[in-house]
């Protein structure tokens, strides 16, 4: 009885237990830092790139990851950097993403209508599909058609990450879906301003369909606000109206790909692909925004945070990605992102043309 007694009884970890478990994690934290330095020095230094002359109108995202590119190709990522890059890549991120979500509240969804709703949903949608189905046609990768379309129909670079995290696409393929969508919107950063007196759009439509269709949230500010403030303030929200829908896309890929995963043979040796259970943080963050008054400082500071962390994410990415892979990758892809930024500008426009 007694020796019974002392086998259910639980050993208390002793001090020495302790010890090793606290030099354990200091080695773990230890073996992060110098990736998290990398990246976040290169996040830095692409904030600081960004006020000079041209490079404004590009999100530090975007300077981050060309950065990263180069420094990996050029000079090398230390070995000594890697598992701290890969955090950046993936715990960072998903921490990123959900602090994303106090940028939105439901107030700013409900301003832009019903019917403004029901564009930006059939347009995304519509989108998504078309790009998917397009690259499967012409031969495209399926995961780096998912990132294009991702990124085209959501929002920019943030939503090609955020989906990599259940598409598990090569980081060629990330850096690759990212190129796409800076290209084209940055062309339609500059282009539509451009047309609203053509198309006769007035500013409530022409910043419906800047939000609904333009590609990051920098881009649609910029595009938006050269047609006055009533353009620009609906544009943005419409815009993160779309953001909005990142969560339930990124939860359905990983309910797709946990399935695919359930029926290929070969997978059955391997775990099945993860669910995204952080973007539920990302649903909570909105309503905490929603029902929170959160002070205007303490919220700027969030938003400059997040910002900071996607770059982090961003420059992690760049510094995995070799270039010589990122040829290998054709011209293909390019033309997919092509005809998903046509697709997005042009469907959109009909539907703001006809229920705007």
């Amino acid at each position: 009885m007694n020796a019974l007694a002392r086998t259910e009884t639980p050993i208390p970890a002793g001090p020495s237990q302790t010890r090793r478990q606290a030099a354990r994690d200091d080695r773990d934290s230890a073996r992060l830092l110098p990736g998290l330095l990398l990246a976040a020095g290169i996040a830095a230094l692409a904030f600081a790139l960004r006020h000079l002359p041209g490079l404004s109108s590009f999100s530090p995202m975007i300077i981050a990851i060309v950065l990263g590119i180069a420094f990996h190709n050029l000079v090398g990522t230390p070995a000594a950097a890697r598992p701290g890059v890969a955090f950046s890549m993936r715990k960072v991120l998903r921490f990123a993403i959900i602090l994303l979500g106090l940028q939105l509240t439901a107030s700013q969804v409900a301003e832009v209508g019903a019917t403004g709703i029901a564009i930006i949903a059939a347009t995304l949608v519509a989108t998504f599909t078309f790009t998917v189905r397009l690259g499967r046609l012409i031969g495209v990768d399926q995961k780096l058609a998912e990132l294009i379309a991702a990124g085209t129909s959501i929002c920019g670079a943030s939503a090609v990450i955020a989906t990599n995290t259940v598409t598990k696409a090569p980081d060629e393929d990330v850096a690759y879906a990212v190129a796409c969508v800076t290209v084209f919107g940055s062309i339609a950063m500059f282009v539509y301003p451009l047309l609203p007196g053509l198309l006769q759009l007035g500013p409530h439509a022409y910043g419906l369909w800047a939000g609904a269709s333009i590609h990051e949230i920098a881009q649609v500010v910029a595009a938006s606000f050269q047609d006055g403030q009533q353009a620009g303030e609906f544009g943005t929200v419409a815009k993160l109206t779309r953001v909005m829908v990142l969560a339930p896309v990124v939860i359905a890929l990983g309910v797709a790909a946990r399935q695919r995963a359930k029926s290929s043979r070969a997978a059955q040796s391997s775990p099945s692909a993860p669910m995204p259970w952080f973007v539920l943080g990302f649903v909570a963050m909105v309503g905490i925004n929603s029902l929170i008054d959160i002070p205007a400082e303490a919220k700027a500071w969030i938003v400059s945070l997040t910002t900071f962390l996607l770059t982090m994410a961003l420059a992690a990415m760049g510094l995995e990605t070799d270039i010589r892979k990122l040829r290998a990758k054709g011209l293909r892809p390019l033309f997919l992102g092509l005809a998903a930024f046509l697709f997005i500008a042009t469907f959109s426009l009909m539907l703001v043309k006809l229920l705007g």
